[in-house]
């Protein structure tokens, strides 16, 4: 498992990375790590910005780690740190990737799949299950939620 301070450092990428969202998109952040701790790739939310509904910043970085390290799509070993907690469409991509360890900031009690909604990546059915660290810089995360929705929907 990634160490605490190097989790927080990686949030802090996440962070930096939700800014790259399309200005009316909400503004998640999202990195991959290899074994090493090197970052692979980081994104930010395009749904909005790119009309596509899979354009979520966990989705966007993925696909890029994908392409740079194993066999092509699986990232064994790997870490992904993101902003906010996935929904189910991007829980179901890091357990098809492969991806080891998932890093979290905020919690999403809406849509999230990581044990507010549903529990995908950590399910007994599933072939792959990942290890989750929640609530990572928690307060930061939420605060740039809360404020990108203050001015959306005033």
């Amino acid at each position: 498992m990634i160490h605490p301070a190097a989790a927080r450092a990686a949030m802090a990428r996440a962070l930096a990375a939700a800014e790259l969202s399309g200005a009316d998109d909400v503004p998640v952040g999202a990195v991959v790590l290899g074994p090493d701790g090197a970052v692979l790739a980081s994104a930010g939310n395009r749904r909005e910005a790119d009309a596509d509904p899979t354009a979520h910043a966990e989705m966007i970085a993925i696909r890029a780690a994908a392409t740079r390290f194993g066999d092509g799509w699986r990232l064994t070993g790997c870490t992904l740190v993101v902003t906010l907690e996935p929904c189910a469409m991007c829980a179901g991509a890091l357990v098809a990737a492969r991806v080891s360890e998932l890093v979290f900031g905020a919690w999403e009690p809406k849509t999230g799949a990581v044990g507010s909604v549903w529990d995908v990546v950590r399910d007994p059915r599933v072939t792959h299950r990942v290890t989750v660290r929640a609530g990572v810089m928690e307060s930061e995360c939420a605060a740039v939620l809360r404020d990108f929705f203050a001015h959306h929907r005033s």
